[in-house]
């Protein structure tokens, strides 16, 4: 039995044509996993989630009234910004760490965090957006928020704000455009690493539709306390706003990605 459910859905004004989501939103486990053979303190570390980011989208739905979709359980359990195909769906070693928990791993206990964890999540994204869809009759714009940690093997990343994407570039240039335009933060394109991922979630659920669509990612320093998730929802609030009053974003056109034919 599940302790919590697998995936929370916030709800939102589903004409205004935005979905936001939030794949590694928190660092839940299921009491069956105890903490999977590590330390408390590895759940505080971005191996388990991504920092701030439940705060940020929680932000923007209470701002501009959009449906959210996160995910409610560790990355460290199933990762579900991955496709099922990936070798990487359950981390035996993530940036270092040994997951005890994750090594062996049968066949069936795989199959059981699928079933019960990553399609729950999916389908909760796929049923989002369809009811977005069929309620404006339109495409909707999906904005898809991560974090990423201040520093990589003691090499400091500049960027504060990045966004990540694969080949559609619709979404992207006007909000790499408006980022750049606040002046004071320095914004990354395709960093600190690329967009383009076959079976992603934005592979899954906008590549291959034909819908348009963004990854934003926020340094963990700028958000990892209230006040800096604060100005990061007054930030982005506007931004997103005008990117969603765009009317050539709301529309179905399909781009190869870059990772090969689907």
């Amino acid at each position: 039995m599940q302790d919590h459910p697998s995936f929370e859905v916030i709800d939102g004004d589903l004409s205004l044509g935005l979905v936001v989501l939030a794949d590694h939103a928190t660092n839940l486990l299921p009491s069956r996993y105890g903490r999977l053979g590590l330390p408390d303190s590895a759940f505080e570390r971005h191996i388990a989630y991504d920092i701030g980011v439940e705060g940020v989208v929680r932000g923007l739905n209470a701002r501009l009234n959009v449906p959210v979709v996160m995910s409610r359980f560790s990355r460290l359990l199933i990762d579900p910004n991955r496709g099922e195909d990936d070798p990487t769906l359950v981390m035996r070693i993530s940036d270092g760490a040994i997951v005890p928990g994750n090594h062996p791993i049968t066949p069936e206990e795989w199959q059981y965090r699928l079933e019960t964890f990553h399609r729950p999540y999916h389908d909760a994204v796929s049923r989002t957006i369809g009811a977005v869809a069929k309620k404006t009759g339109k495409a909707p714009l999906i904005i898809s928020m991560h974090s990423f940690t201040p520093a990589w093997k003691g090499v400091a990343r500049p960027w504060q704000v990045t966004v990540l994407w694969d080949s559609d570039h619709r979404a992207v240039r006007p909000l790499l455009l408006e980022l750049e335009a606040l002046g004071d933060v320095v914004v990354g394109d395709n960093e600190p690493y690329d967009g383009a991922l076959r079976g992603d979630t934005l592979f899954r659920h906008c590549m291959k539709p034909g819908i348009a669509h963004a990854l934003i990612e926020i340094r963990q320093d700028e958000i990892g306390n209230e006040a800096g998730i604060a100005n990061w929802v007054e930030r982005l609030a506007p931004i997103l706003g005008r990117l969603n009053a765009d009317d050539t974003l709301h529309t179905y056109e399909i781009f190869p990605s870059r990772t090969g034919p689907y």
